[in-house]
């Protein structure tokens, strides 16, 4: 179990680095699309040529075909920044929960009030992620148009969410236990 709780922790970590990273590639991106925008002609077909694929996808969340004729839509490829940012963030924390349950785990025993805080937490990103792509979409149609979201929602996220805010459930439960048995003890 510690070999498990170990590596848990690592991949934990990495993963919600690796989050964090994307969020910041992402606030890069659109900041630079407009400030370069402005300032280098031809920047928009520069990027379509050599950046932009036919679709971009985050965690459900997708616009279609930014690049129309080898030019890139900037408005709909800002609006993917940001929904984006906020999806990776939403998952980094995720991963940050995960990693602080099991480091909170590690010498003790899973049942504690920080860790059912924190797995409610988790539940709760989970639903939200189906629920921003959600908003995003409809934002994405309302500044761009309908050729470049379709609205849909991904309800794995939300049926993820709802089990593991069933275990946060549980795992309170878990802990009224052991504080009854220390309490006899």
């Amino acid at each position: 179990m510690k070999g498990l709780n170990k590596l848990g922790k690592v991949i934990t970590k990495i993963l919600e680095v690796f989050h964090w990273i994307g969020v910041v590639g992402m606030g890069i991106a659109s900041i630079g699309i407009i400030i370069a925008n402005n300032s280098v002609e031809n920047f928009r077909s520069l990027v379509a040529e050599n950046f932009v694929r036919e679709d971009f996808a985050v965690y459900g969340f997708q616009i279609s075909a930014p690049v129309v004729n080898g030019e890139l839509n900037v408005a709909a490829f800002i609006v993917f920044c940001i929904g984006a940012a906020v999806l990776l963030a939403v998952m980094a924390m995720i991963f940050r929960n995960l990693h602080l349950i099991f480091k909170k785990s590690e010498n003790s025993t899973p049942f504690q009030k920080d860790n059912v805080r924190m797995m409610r937490e988790i539940g709760i990103f989970a639903i939200a992620i189906p629920v921003i792509g959600f908003i995003m979409s409809v934002i994405t149609r309302l500044v761009c148009g309908v050729d470049f979201a379709e609205i849909s929602v991904d309800m794995g996220g939300i049926s993820m969410g709802i089990i593991v805010l069933c275990f946060s459930q549980f795992f309170a439960h878990g802990v009224k236990l052991e504080n009854d048995v220390d309490g006899l003890l």
